[in-house]
């Protein structure tokens, strides 16, 4: 195989609850990655679609984080790439976690597949310290997994695979102004109080709990963010009205995508979640804020191949 291309589903993380510990990735949008070995050694990106990110390969998660894979494995030819990206930076639905998956997961099957996908992990993660200053997997674990994960540790690495009910769908509304990760780090509080901790904590175990027991009821109960949530809204033009009608129609859930400013909403069933996209959709289209929206069902696939060659 001298050519692959891939397709990198946009992921949600922090999933209320579970800040830097879960995420998924959703079905109907994503990247596209052509990575392709070279005579030559090194790697270059040669073609950039869609948004703007950088073409020097020290400054863009794709490169860095495929830098990180060969310092491990050496090889006598390089690699490059074209990268469509569809997924806005700065959007929280995981643009640099496609970025950095999508790039060690070529040019693994580019290689013949030497490391497992869960391997992959940890290379990518170090492409997101360029975009986020902190090594963080919750988008990249469910990017290269697939279905809904738990970052238990990263180091050691422990990746979980937690039980996917079959029939949560999730709505996501992406307003088209930037939020930088690590800015939206900065805002959190250095110290939190021990009631809150205790409530994100009791939330997060009865969310496992939920996904184990098929209980709807406890699932909807536990999606609740007592930490973080209150202090990243204060950057999402209209999260409180939009949270209340998700909410009122009934979702099992609504919080902040990653470090925003996307709001997702999971639902049961995908009747719900379009009902859902045209009420929200009339709260913004009360601002001048331009936005888009995607309903997808909740993926068990991550990154796979569109083409090789």
């Amino acid at each position: 195989m001298k050519k692959v291309k891939v397709f990198i589903p946009a992921t949600v993380s922090n999933v209320a609850c579970g800040f830097d510990i879960l995420g998924f990735p959703i079905m109907s949008f994503g990247d596209e990655m052509v990575v392709r070995k070279t005579d030559k050694k090194g790697l270059k990106i040669t073609k950039v679609k869609g948004y703007d990110v950088p073409l020097d390969i020290t400054k863009n998660v794709a490169t860095v984080s495929a830098m990180k894979l060969l310092d491990d494995i050496k090889t006598d030819y390089g690699f490059e790439f074209e990268i469509t990206k569809n997924i806005i930076p700065g959007s929280g639905i995981g643009s640099s976690g496609a970025s950095a998956a999508g790039s060690v997961y070529a040019i693994n099957k580019l290689l013949g597949d030497p490391f497992s996908n869960k391997e992959l992990i940890k290379y990518a993660m170090g492409g997101e310290v360029i975009s986020s200053v902190s090594e963080h997997a919750d988008n990249v674990a469910p990017a290269l997994l697939g279905g809904l994960v738990m970052v238990k540790s990263i180091n050691p690495q422990q990746i979980i695979n937690l039980p996917l009910l079959p029939d949560l769908f999730c709505f996501i509304i992406n307003p088209k102004i930037q939020v930088k990760t690590s800015y939206s780090r900065e805002i959190l509080p250095a110290k939190i109080d021990m009631n809150l901790v205790t409530s994100q904590v009791s939330n997060f175990g009865g969310l496992i709990h939920s996904l184990h027991t098929k209980d709807y009821d406890l699932l909807k109960s536990s999606l609740k963010d007592s930490i973080v949530e209150q202090h990243r809204k204060k950057l999402i033009p209209k999260f409180d009205e939009v949270k209340e009608k998700c909410i009122e129609l009934g979702a099992l859930g609504c919080s902040i995508s990653g470090s925003g400013p996307s709001i997702f909403a999971i639902t049961k069933g995908e009747d719900l979640a379009k009902k859902i996209e045209e009420e929200v959709t009339k709260i913004y289209q009360e601002t001048n804020i331009e936005f888009s929206t995607y309903i997808s069902k909740i993926s068990s696939e991550g990154v796979s191949v569109i083409d090789s060659e």
